[in-house]
């Protein structure tokens, strides 16, 4: 009979802990999970079972129920570099719920070529790179409720801007605000 796996209950946010004993490295659409079987960098299998479906952020940690802690950390993914007038293409960013990590010079998200179209028309500069991404959690606090994907279907919202705007052109998917 296999050995049950052990299982990570709590969460512990960046800086609210001590040290790891093991490290888990996932990519961003990977770090959003409530239930899920994991394997450590070391090749450790563990299950993660949180309350609730949560974003994990890079430098957070998974305590086991031994007290073991294992670290989060970012893996290198595809993302596009975006520069330029950073204020104006941030703008057109958000307002495409696209996630987006924020920095001084630059601008960085996952690579979508509906997205890229659309900054490229705003004369952005874009360079394709493969490195972690972390993007800004969010006015309400850590993590997300709900990720986009762009292309061709059917859109709807189940919440209000307090503005009209047209997501044409977008796959379906809804929000929980």
């Amino acid at each position: 009979m296999a050995e049950a796996l052990p299982v990570a209950q709590v969460l512990l946010r960046k800086g609210d802990w001590g040290e790891a004993t093991e490290f888990v490295t996932l990519d961003y659409d990977a770090r959003f999970l409530r239930r899920k079987k994991l394997v450590c960098d070391s090749g450790l299998g563990f299950v993660v079972d949180l309350a609730k479906t949560t974003s994990l952020e890079a430098g957070d940690a998974l305590q086991l129920a031994d007290g073991r802690l294992i670290e989060v950390r970012a893996a290198a993914e595809d993302v596009l570099v975006v520069t330029g007038y950073l204020a104006r293409l941030a703008w057109h960013i958000g307002n495409r719920h696209t996630p987006c990590q924020v920095e001084d010079t630059r601008l960085v998200i996952q690579r979508d070529p509906v997205i890229r179209h659309m900054l490229e028309h705003l004369d952005a500069q874009i360079c394709e790179a493969v490195e972690p991404f972390t993007p800004e959690g969010g006015a309400y606090g850590h993590g997300r409720t709900h990720s986009h994907e762009h292309g061709a279907s059917a859109h709807d919202h189940g919440h209000d801007h307090g503005r009209s705007h047209d997501h044409s052109g977008e796959k379906a998917h809804s929000h929980a605000h």
